[in-house]
């Protein structure tokens, strides 16, 4: 009895999903980068969010491939291209309707307003996953959305139209991580991040023509000012390409509904970057929050623990 006790505290399946957590907290606190960059070439090198955007997809591509050429022309037989095309054409818009939004707004704001996306990829994964999501999953996710409103308490007062901006964001942004949990273990992670990174990137020079044709001043094309604008646009590529990279790995350890709250770690280094670079001094809501967000996140892992802990050893009993 006590073998198999140990036996099961070892479970490969407790071990998978825990890795998934971390990839996933790990990956959300990087992603804020890009967005802090993008913003930087707004407000200082006067690009336009539609230029990084494209940026971001064509610098990903170009880190990723080299990676892909290393592991084998097998990377390049995908099983499901056309799905991730599909995949890179949907994470462009999103990340335009993101990148337009921090141009305009602070980086804690559009994340405080683009919170409402874990209710949707929780309601997703339910739906059309059949994945289980109890009443104290539900209750920690609402705890964390109340968190994201303390951080700012976004007003479409304030801010308008714009604000609506990052709810169309998450719901493309949820679209996309449902595709990543229901195209499964089809094609490898290195694969569908460079196909989707060509697809968002001839999505967006389509996107640039079209806009520029119109006459919309957001989709000015343009090349980096200086030096460092080139470098930080390297930068962005490479975040965007390997933090995704550690998302995709993650859906496939863990349930969909139970890392989708992790996102809320995203305000963490959204508001530690928006006060070093652009001068968003945190107030006092803001850290309360901040802590509130970490809170609901560390309850799902405590509570995830436990529940395997107690289906190991029910089963070491049986």
């Amino acid at each position: 009895m006590t073998g198999n006790a140990s036996s099961a505290g070892r479970n490969p399946a407790d071990s998978g999903i825990m890795q998934g957590i971390v990839l996933m907290a790990f990956a959300m606190l990087m992603l804020p980068g890009m967005d802090a960059i993008a913003k930087y070439m707004a407000t200082f090198e006067n690009m336009s969010p539609a230029q990084v955007t494209f940026y971001r997809f064509f610098f990903q591509v170009a880190g990723t491939l080299p990676l892909v050429v290393v592991a084998g022309t097998a990377m390049f037989r995908a099983r499901q291209p056309w799905l991730n095309l599909l995949r890179g054409v949907i994470h462009g818009a999103a990340s335009l309707l993101f990148f337009t939004a921090v141009k305009y707004m602070p980086l804690a704001d559009v994340f405080a307003i683009y919170f409402v996306e874990p209710f949707i990829l929780t309601a997703m994964s339910a739906a059309f996953l059949g994945e289980k999501v109890g009443w104290r999953r539900w209750l920690a996710i609402l705890v964390g959305f109340g968190g994201a409103l303390i951080v700012i308490q976004p007003s479409f007062l304030l801010f308008g139209w714009m604000a609506l901006l990052p709810v169309a964001c998450a719901f493309l942004y949820s679209l996309y991580l449902f595709m990543n949990r229901a195209l499964g273990d089809a094609d490898s992670p290195l694969t569908m991040q460079t196909i989707a990174g060509v697809g968002g990137t001839v999505f967006m020079a389509g996107a640039i023509f079209a806009g520029h044709s119109a006459g919309v001043g957001d989709f000015e094309p343009s090349l980096p000012a200086t030096g460092l604008g080139l470098l930080l646009l390297l930068i962005l590529g490479a975040l965007s390409g390997y933090a995704h990279l550690l998302v995709v790995r993650a859906f496939r350890l863990a349930p969909l509904s139970l890392l989708a709250p992790f996102q809320y770690f995203e305000i963490i280094s959204a508001t530690v970057l928006g006060y070093a670079i652009f001068g968003d001094f945190p107030t006092a809501s803001k850290w309360l929050g901040i802590a509130v967000i970490v809170a609901s996140g560390l309850f799902i892992i405590w509570r995830e623990h436990k529940t395997r802990r107690r289906a190991s050893a029910d089963m070491a009993f049986d």
